[in-house]
């Protein structure tokens, strides 16, 4: 099963995942203003095209408006962190414990197998990058829970925000084997059938991530 359809059919949806992938990898910076008329000759497409693009972001929450300013991609900011990830703590930890209940033993398989394919990268890399979608951890067992109305809140609503805080702060350093370990717990638990412990050790993997990310966003201001 696949949430997103990432087969561009139309140039908004082409110009709207080249402009979300730059954003969460950090390609185009936190912070930065969105130019409708830049954007539209680098990508070789109308401005009308563009802006389709900057509303879709929009309902992402990668990008927010402001008088006078106009469109800018949001800022990362331990504030930002802390309000997202009492959200995600809380939905992903409810995910973790329904999928511990409602995936199938081949799902759960299949997971293991996902995971048998990071340890790889997570033994020659000091990183620890997942792509969006079937090859990402978190993606899995949002799906595994089987409800339709979490998985809508958390891929349609914060999904994407997650990544660019992920992406650019979290997979990388001392955090990677931890995190890698913290994942085969939760699958160790999911494999168990066990919805309570899956979901204490996804609300106390997410509590990690999130004092790892914030952090290094406070790092530049005691340097300082």
């Amino acid at each position: 099963m696949t949430f997103f359809n990432e087969n561009p059919v139309t140039a908004a949806d082409k110009t709207f995942y080249q402009l979300r992938k730059d954003i969460v990898e950090g390609d185009i910076t936190a912070g930065a203003k969105l130019s409708e008329t830049e954007l539209s000759t680098k990508h070789a497409v109308s401005r009308a095209v563009v802006r389709e693009a900057i509303n879709r972001l929009e309902s992402c929450h990668l990008v927010e408006r402001k008088a006078n300013v106009g469109a800018r991609v949001v800022a990362l900011t331990p504030e930002g962190l802390i309000e997202l990830y009492q959200v995600r703590e809380s939905l992903e930890g409810m995910a973790a414990r329904l999928a511990a209940t409602n995936m199938t033993e081949h799902e759960i398989a299949e997971l293991q197998l996902l995971l048998d394919s990071h340890s790889d990268k997570v033994r020659t890399s000091a990183n620890y990058y997942q792509e969006a979608g079937d090859v990402d951890f978190h993606y899995r067992i949002i799906l595994g829970s089987k409800n339709n109305h979490l998985i809508s809140m958390l891929l349609e609503g914060t999904y994407h925000l997650v990544r660019m805080y992920r992406v650019q702060l979290g997979m990388a350093g001392e955090r990677v084997s931890t995190a890698f370990d913290e994942h085969k717990h939760i699958v160790q638990a999911i494999t168990n059938r066990d919805p309570e412990l899956a979901e204490m050790l996804m609300r106390r993997h997410i509590l990690y991530s999130k004092n790892n990310i914030e952090q290094k966003l406070l790092k530049p201001n005691n340097d300082t």
